[in-house]
């Protein structure tokens, strides 16, 4: 299971950092992803980060902001959101892969975990 959080309000140029917690064995093994939808939009690719954190991959919009992360001893993916914009404004969801390779499609991804509001106020 995963469990996204650390979500909220914020003003536009502000920070969040969203961590995604997982339980049970396979966390170090998978490579894992975030993802976002925005209202009236389809949940799109956000960022994705291999099994040992060694590479990782962003969606144009969010490149040069956003940083992807983990700790596989604590079990924790993080996503660290600067420069915030009101078009980030989405509901944010970890997501783990079941694909070797680093994956931006959703359909490479069967393990969801039940989203945080991220609201960027401008």
């Amino acid at each position: 299971q995963l469990q996204a959080s650390g979500g909220g309000l914020v003003q536009a140029g502000g920070s969040l950092r969203l961590s995604c917690a997982a339980s049970g064995r396979t966390f170090s093994n998978k490579n894992m992803g975030w993802f976002r939808q925005a209202p009236g939009k389809e949940r799109e690719f956000v960022a994705a980060i291999t099994w040992s954190g060694g590479d990782t991959n962003y969606a144009d919009s969010v490149k040069g902001r956003f940083t992807i992360s983990r700790d596989n001893a604590k079990n924790t993916m993080y996503l660290q959101m600067n420069s915030l914009k009101s078009e980030d404004t989405a509901v944010y969801y970890c997501a783990g892969s079941f694909v070797r390779a680093l994956s931006s499609s959703q359909r490479a991804y069967d393990t969801w975990g039940q989203g945080t509001q991220v609201t960027v106020s401008s």
